[in-house]
Formats: C-alpha cells, sequence, structure tokens
C-alpha cells in the first residue's frame, strides 16, 4: 500500500522515518503528475515543491500552525497532505477542489490566495494577531522569486523587519515564476546561489575580527565598525538583513532532512527569519524539466500534443497584428507583467527585444511606466490579464486617464476563464473602467474586430481599454450564424446584426455569439428578434440604443461581466437620462452578485444561466411568453 493513501491529516508526517518521508515525495509526485495529466493544472510549479511542503508539514503543527503559500498554484501536495487526498481527482473541476488554498475548502488553508506577492502581508497579520491575543502558534510564508519582483513583497518584507514580530518566510527559488525572472532581484538571488565562497568568507572574516584585542573603547568601536563593513561587502542575502530579516541559506529545497534542520531553527527563534531555499521547477517529470514554462499550467497533458491543430486564440491575434503595426510605427512599444507568452507577447519581443519590457509581477510600474513612455512621446501598449490589471486601477486613474496619455489597455482573459475559479475570472473591468474619465473602453466579437479595433487605439490621441476573452477566436462560429460580413469599425458605434420588433438583444464581446443563437431559438418561436454587437462600452453608442428603444417592446443586454456598474447598467443610464425608461422593458443579464466558482466555462455558464437554453427561458419569461416561474442554477458565494 502507498504511504500517501495512508495519511488522513499532516500530523502523521512527524511520526515518518527520512526513508518514509523520501518514498513519501516520490508518491505525491506520481499522484500530481496523473492528476493534473486528467484534469490540467499547474504541473511544474508543484512538482517543484514537494520536498519543501512535506519537509514543513513534517515538523509544523497545522491547521494550528499557520502555512500561507504564496500565489498557491503550488499546493497540491499541500492538498494531498490535509484531507483532501480521496477528493484530489476533482482538482479544478466544477464542484471539485479548487487549484488554489481557499479557506471555505479546508481548515488548513488559513488565507485564500491566488494573486501574487501576498502571503508575507498575509503572514505578518496573522503573526501581529497572534501577538495581540496572546497565542502561542508559528506563522510560515511560504513566497517564490517571481513574487518578489512586486512592490508588495517588499512593503510586508520592510514592515516585518520593523516590527521585529516571530515570523518565518521561506523563499522559494526556482529561477523562474511563469517566465523567466528580470529585473535586478533575480541578478541578485543568481548571485547568492551561485557564490558559495560568500558563507565561507563571512565566517572567516568574523572569525579573524574575534581574535583582534579589544584595548579600549576606540578600538571596540572600530572593530564594529569593520564588521559592519565587512558584512555590507560579504554577507548572503544583506538586502534581507538590512530589511530586519535573518538572512539564512540558500539550501537544498529537494534535502528534506537538511531543511527539517533548518527550518526548525528558525522556528525557534523570536524575530522575522527569511531561509532562502533552491528549488527545480518541474523536478521529477522529463519534459516539464526541460520546459517549466510550457508546463506551467496546462490542460490535460494529452492536449499539449494537439495544441497546434487548434484555433488561433484572442492573445495570438492580438500578438500577431501588434507586431504588424509595430513594423509600420516605429514609436509602438510592448508592457507586460511576467506574461509574455500568456499575453501573446513573444513574437513582438523576439523581433523587437528593445521595444518590449517585462517588469515582472508589477502591474501598477507597469500601468505608470507606460504612462511614461507615453508622455515621452512613445505609443506603449501593456497587455495584461484582466484579473491582475485590478492591482493597477489607481494607476490607470492617476497616471494615464487624468493626464490623457495616448496608452492602450489590452485587457486579457477577460471573462469567465474556467478551472482557474474565482481569483482569475475577468468579470470586473468594464464596472472598473468605465467610470474612468478620458478612457475610451471596447469589446471584440471576434478576431477581425479585434485587429481593427487595436488600429483604431493607435489612430486616436488618448488613453483606451480592449478587452477580449481567452480561448480559440469565435470566427467560424460566427460565419454559420450569418454575421460573417464585417461592418468598418468608427468610434462609439454600434454594428446592427439584424432588427426586431419585439425584442433586440444589446451583446458585447464574446456574448455576441451567445446573442445570436439566442436570437435563432426566439425566432423558431415566431418572436422578431434583433441582435446588436455594441463593440463600444464607454463612448456608448447613444444613437442606435435610443432609435432601438423607441422601435422595440423588449430590451435585453448581455455581458460577461458582473451586473453591478456594467454594460447593462450603462445601457439602463442613457435610457433614463432620456426619459426613455417607461416606453422600452429592459433586463439586463450578465454575472450575478457572486464570487464565481471553478470548472469548465461550460459548467459555468449553466449555473449562471448563461448557457443559450436558459437563455431563452430567462428572456421568454420576461415578454411573459412564459407564465410559470423559472429559476436558473447558481454558483456557489465565497466568504
Amino acid at each position: 500500500m502507498m504511504l500517501l493513501d495512508m495519511i488522513d491529516e499532516p500530523r502523521q508526517l512527524h511520526r515518518m522515518t527520512r526513508s518514509q518521508l523520501v518514498r513519501l515525495c516520490r508518491e505525491l509526485r506520481e499522484r500530481i503528475i496523473d492528476t493534473v495529466g486528467k484534469t490540467g493544472g499547474h504541473l511544474a510549479s508543484n512538482l517543484g515543491v514537494v520536498e519543501l511542503t512535506v519537509a514543513l508539514h513534517s515538523i509544523l503543527n497545522t491547521p494550528r500552525d499557520k502555512l500561507i503559500w504564496d500565489v498557491g498554484h503550488q499546493a497540491y501536495a499541500h492538498k494531498l497532505l490535509t484531507g483532501r487526498r480521496d477528493a484530489f481527482g476533482t482538482l479544478r473541476q466544477y464542484r471539485g477542489i479548487s487549484g488554489f488554498p481557499a479557506r471555505h475548502e479546508s481548515i488548513y488553508d488559513p488565507f485564500t490566495v491566488g494573486h501574487s506577492s501576498t502571503s508575507i502581508s498575509a503572514a505578518l497579520g496573522y503573526a501581529l494577531a497572534r501577538d495581540q491575543r496572546q497565542e502561542d502558534y508559528n506563522v510560515v510564508a511560504v513566497v517564490g522569486d517571481g513574487a518578489l519582483t512586486a512592490g508588495m513583497a517588499f512593503e510586508a518584507l520592510n514592515h516585518a523587519g520593523h516590527l521585529d514580530t516571530q515570523l518565518l518566510v521561506i523563499l522559494n527559488d526556482n529561477e523562474m515564476s511563469i517566465a523567466p525572472n528580470v529585473g535586478a532581484l533575480s541578478q541578485y538571488l543568481t548571485k547568492l546561489r551561485t557564490d558559495p565562497t560568500l558563507s565561507r568568507t563571512r565566517e572567516e572574516m568574523e572569525q579573524l575580527l574575534g581574535r583582534l584585542p579589544a584595548i579600549g573603547d576606540s578600538m571596540l568601536r572600530v572593530t564594529d565598525r569593520m564588521k559592519k563593513l565587512v558584512k555590507q561587502l560579504v554577507v548572503p542575502g544583506m538586502l534581507f538583513e538590512e530589511l530586519g530579516f535573518t538572512y539564512v541559506g540558500p539550501i537544498d529545497g529537494h534535502d528534506v532532512a537538511l531543511m527539517q534542520k533548518v527550518f526548525r531553527d528558525g522556528l525557534r527563534r523570536k524575530e522575522p527569519v527569511l531561509i532562502h531555499v533552491i528549488t527545480q521547477k518541474g523536478k521529477g517529470y522529463g519534459p516539464s524539466e526541460a520546459n517549466p514554462e510550457l508546463y506551467h499550467g496546462t490542460g490535460p497533458l494529452e492536449t499539449l500534443k494537439s495544441a497546434q491543430s487548434q484555433l488561433p486564440s484572442y492573445s495570438q491575434v492580438f500578438g500577431e497584428k501588434l507586431s504588424a503595426l509595430a513594423q509600420e510605427n516605429d514609436k509602438i512599444v510592448a508592457v507586460t507583467a511576467a506574461m509574455p507568452d500568456g499575453t501573446g507577447l513573444s513574437q513582438f519581443k523576439e523581433h523587437w527585444p528593445d521595444r518590449f519590457f517585462d517588469v515582472g509581477i508589477a502591474e501598477q510600474h507597469a500601468v505608470t511606466l507606460a504612462a511614461g513612455l507615453a508622455a515621452g512621446g512613445l505609443r506603449p501598449v501593456v497587455a495584461i490579464y484582466s484579473t491582475f490589471l485590478q492591482r493597477s486601477f489607481d494607476q490607470i486613474i492617476h497616471d494615464v486617464c487624468l493626464p490623457q496619455l495616448p496608452v492602450v489597455l489590452a485587457v486579457d482573459r477577460a471573462g469567465l476563464v474556467g478551472e482557474d475559479g474565482p481569483t482569475h475570472h475577468g468579470v470586473f473591468d468594464l464596472s472598473y473602467l468605465r467610470m474612468i474619465p478620458n478612457l475610451k473602453v471596447m469589446a471584440p466579437k471576434d478576431s477581425r474586430e479585434l485587429s481593427k479595433m487595436l488600429e483604431l487605439a493607435f489612430a486616436l490621441d488618448g488613453c483606451v481599454a480592449i478587452r477580449y476573452p481567452r480561448g480559440p477566436v469565435h470566427d467560424e462560429i460566427l460565419r454559420q450564424l450569418g454575421a460573417a460580413d464585417y461592418q468598418p469599425i468608427e468610434l462609439g458605434k454600434a454594428e446592427v446584426l439584424s432588427q426586431g420588433s419585439d425584442i433586440t438583444i444589446v451583446a458585447i464581446g464574446a456574448m455576441v455569439t451567445v446573442a445570436l443563437e439566442v436570437a435563432m431559438a426566439l425566432r423558431a418561436r415566431g418572436l422578431d428578434v434583433g441582435v446588436i454587437n455594441a463593440r463600444f462600452i464607454k463612448p456608448l453608442d447613444e444613437e442606435t440604443l435610443l432609435n432601438v428603444a423607441e422601435k422595440t417592446d423588449y430590451l435585453i443586454t448581455l455581458e460577461e461581466n458582473v451586473l453591478a456598474g456594467g454594460f447593462g447598467s450603462a445601457v439602463l443610464e442613457l435610457l433614463e437620462a432620456q426619459g426613455l425608461l417607461q416606453q422600452v422593458k429592459v433586463k439586463r443579464i450578465g454575472v450575478p452578485d457572486v464570487f464565481v466558482e471553478h470548472g469548465d466555462n461550460g459548467s459555468l455558464y449553466r449555473a449562471l444561466g448563461l448557457d443559450v437554453g436558459q437563455l431563452v427561458e430567462r428572456i421568454l419569461l420576461t415578454t411573459g411568453q412564459r407564465k410559470e416561474m423559472y429559476t436558473y442554477g447558481k454558483v456557489r458565494e465565497h466568504s
């Protein structure tokens, strides 16, 4: 029988021998590879921290002790060891366990995570709460080297060092996050990893200074100054020491016994301690060791082989069009936050490395950097996932839109993103972007519109956001639905795909495809239904919308965004301002007031009542064609 199948709680690791722990690590890797091969998930990052996870749980007393993961996409071994082994096959599946730590899921997950660089702040909060309540438990934060490119991590380190409370930070250094790390910090950590003479030199110098005769106060002061000078020159981890942490490392992150010893020593200290651990991303699985970036986050492993035959994604279309435009305009530059591949910018990076800037996991800096580039006469595009762009909200307002700088925000992964769940769904961007003065916001229904909107963005003298979904383009489906004819894009002008006197569906972005399918089903029931591709959230096509409001009985807005403050709200505001709410009945349909859980998009659409069948029923109920009350499914709310 496998050791792993006998573990129901992590304290069982306390009684295991060294050889048993090594065997357990091997079994954990096998289970992770087997499961991710079927469900998809974050593979390379999880394989790299197996020994680290085992070492921590073999000495900690969780859940009393608090173990907080950063980002959380490396917590699969943690889940397997904390009572979720039997449910692990449901990883990232609808109604299954999350791909990230989540407080609602387990008492062993003290903090819900999904975005980078939060663990030290959260751990410090736990440590201060412990001290205030005069309780006694350990707090450990595990943070990756990639997460240290974000300012929030250093804000927390600075505060923790100042307060001098007991806190253990494990720096998991695998030399890359999703893309290879960039910047001075990465170079600094590389120096610590590759220069073993530093710690030896420190020890030898301190021994030498310790043998100097301490004759009189003046000699003591000189000796103390010499020690500080030598420390600044040769002590590994001096950056962390200056922030108030005791630095230990670097140590081998695949040696369980060594980590147990060092972690125990760190926990005995009543002060902030940072232990620098070196791991190999993807360890134990040949393909992921060779290409950890490809195997960072994957679908089921067999799908990787057929990836080349799939339709192009919106990200790819964006990247190819931007590269073509950059060929014609040498002022175009590209900025991303550690996502060159995910945002489709790899081609741009290859062709114009001097015009490409990967700032690491630092979205706030990315946006203000772009503002500076624009103020300096260039035309920057900032490509960031919708969920991560939230972190730069103030910079968009203050640094881009207030001075009306010509920055293009390429808002990737807008809408539901499936198995990554509530921390990654891009369902808030229409609400938080459309409220900002001077910002134009648009969303394409297909690849051609995305390309033309990018062209338009560079033709405008001001700040522009273009939001588009994850996954393959909708071109072929739209062609089959009779929307192949292309109408040129004009600023603030919608595309009228069809007209209807009974119902008009006004959809934005990816929901245009759904709207056309719904309209087809409603027409089969004898209703006269029109469909409008809004294209622009801001400015709205007021002329078209007001004209429709006067000629149709019911106006349905359809968006893959939260209803609160979204596209439908913008339409309501327009109609209210024109006094037309008594003339046309309006129904807004979108994401309700919940955090949407993880699962395949099909399951999530059904749960939210956004699939074609349920949309037809909801519209029929709205128009009185259905008399019986219809209740659509709801996703679980996360508190």
